[in-house]
């Protein structure tokens, strides 16, 4: 089983791992859905857009989904429609931006960080989300198709809860309930790393425990990074007195932002922690260090007094008293032995040895 900790994937240039390769541009995917309390859902799929995808322009809701941003013109072709900023268009496309809400009166602006969890390959997965609410539409941007957005779609056909009974504020605030409560998964997974960590490192720990360590440590940085501003993002949403907002959908952006809350508390948590495996890491390798050194210490220890035996006994004096016994040598081994298992026993009972 693969312990090594999870590596994210990111847009980033600059903190991107010298082995992670660069992102592949995708094709884009356009996925519409229109609907109300009384009628069917509408659904379209699209590489493009269509005449058939009206924005605003109908009574009821109106979600315009779209994977892969890397195409500037189906945005900028989108923005047309609604008519967004073109700094806005430009923030979408910039794949580098800081979870933020910004309000443009006619339509609220939201970047937020997706992360999942890539089981296959056990690494932490981060992509940027944008959500533009308008009076009666929302359009998502991701960067790549297949998302955690399944639920609200189902919840849309199946006309369950109040989704279907309420405007575009709360799709919205379906959609970043639907973030913000992944980040729990993908916490738990990263939960289950440290817990395995922690066996290798009780275990025997070794260099690659230590980069492991070192590892998880930066993918825990680089995940209170993507989700503190968030934080301030709904906080945001939350004191706007904005008429996109109703009320009821309020209420309801309080509870993610308390889920945010219990998210960052979690992340550090973890990264206290990596932080305290990386000292009992350090400690480890210097108490083993330590045995070592007493180890050799004994033994040199032993050899003093029989080096210094054998030291006087190998002088090439002719007049010696002790060289002219017959069992001279024998008795020299019998007290150097006799001093072996002395200080053995000696340093046994000191608990040294």
């Amino acid at each position: 089983m693969d312990r090594s900790p999870a590596i994210r994937k990111r847009s980033e240039s600059r903190i991107v791992p010298p082995r992670e390769t660069k992102r592949q541009p995708l094709p884009v995917t356009l996925s519409y859905i229109h609907y109300d309390n009384d009628h069917p859902v509408i659904e379209l799929q699209a590489h493009e857009l269509t005449r058939e995808m009206v924005l605003g322009k109908s009574a009821g809701v109106t979600w315009l989904d779209i994977d892969g941003i890397n195409q500037k013109d189906i945005l900028e072709q989108v923005g047309a429609r609604i008519d967004l900023h073109p700094l806005v268009i430009e923030d979408i496309h910039t794949l580098t931006q800081r979870p933020k809400m910004e309000d443009y009166e006619d339509y609220l602006y939201i970047i937020l960080k997706m992360i999942s969890w890539n089981e296959a390959q056990k690494e932490v997965q981060i992509e940027q989300v944008s959500l533009i609410l308008g009076k009666d539409y929302v359009v998502s941007f991701k960067e790549d198709p297949g998302d955690i957005f399944d639920p609200v779609r189902m919840r849309l056909r199946e006309g369950k809860g109040r989704i279907r009974k309420m405007g575009a504020d709360y799709l919205a605030y379906s959609l970043l309930d639907q973030v913000v409560d992944n980040y729990f998964t993908v916490l738990e997974n990263l939960g289950e790393q440290i817990a395995f960590l922690e066996e290798d490192l009780i275990r025997n720990p070794d260099k690659s425990t230590l980069q492991s360590i070192h590892h998880l440590k930066g993918e825990l940085i680089y995940l209170r990074k993507s989700v503190w501003p968030l934080r301030e993002a709904i906080n945001s949403l939350e004191r706007i007195e904005s008429p996109l907002l109703g009320p009821e959908t309020l209420v309801y952006l309080r509870d993610v932002y308390d889920h945010t809350i219990q998210v960052i508390d979690t992340i550090e948590t973890y990264r206290d922690m990596v932080s305290g495996m990386l000292d009992i890491y350090l400690s480890s390798v210097s108490n083993r260090m330590n045995e070592v050194m007493k180890v050799l210490t004994i033994i040199a220890t032993i050899f003093i007094p029989l080096t210094f035996i054998v030291g006087v006994y190998g002088m090439n004096f002719r007049y010696m008293p002790e060289l002219q016994w017959p069992a001279g040598y024998f008795l020299v081994w019998g007290v150097m032995i006799s001093i072996v298992i002395g200080m053995v026993m000696y340093f046994k009972r000191k608990g040294w040895f």
